[in-house]
C-alpha cells in the first residue's frame, strides 16, 4: 500500500494544521506517530501499527522531546518499554527541577 493510501486511513481531524497530501510516512514519521498516540483513535492506532509495527513506533516515541502523559504511558505499556527509557520523561524531570 503506498504513502498516501496511509494517510487516508486515518482520522481526518488528526492532520488539521498540515495538508494530508503532503505527508510522508517516512520523512515524518515522528510528527505522524505523536499526533496518532496524541489525538488518535484505536482505529488510527490499527493503522499506524500496521504500517510501523509497535517496535518502530516504540523508537520513534522514544525520541520525541513532548508526549503527553496519556500517550507516554500507552505507548510504554503497549511496547513493554519503561517510561524512563522516553526521552519526553527525561526532558520533563529536567524542566521540573530548574
Amino acid at each position: 500500500m503506498d504513502n498516501m493510501s496511509y494517510v487516508r486511513k486515518f482520522s481526518k481531524n488528526l492532520f488539521w494544521d498540515v495538508s494530508a497530501d503532503t505527508i510522508d510516512m517516512e520523512k515524518n514519521a515522528p510528527y505522524v506517530v505523536q499526533r496518532i498516540l496524541e489525538y488518535g483513535r484505536i482505529s488510527d492506532w490499527e493503522a499506524l501499527r500496521n504500517y510501523y509495527g509497535v517496535s518502530r513506533i516504540a523508537e520513534i516515541s522514544k525520541k520525541l522531546r513532548t508526549l503527553e502523559p496519556h500517550a507516554l504511558s500507552f505507548i510504554s505499556v503497549v511496547s513493554h518499554i519503561p517510561k524512563e527509557q522516553f526521552r519526553c520523561c527525561t526532558m520533563r524531570q529536567l524542566q521540573t527541577r530548574l
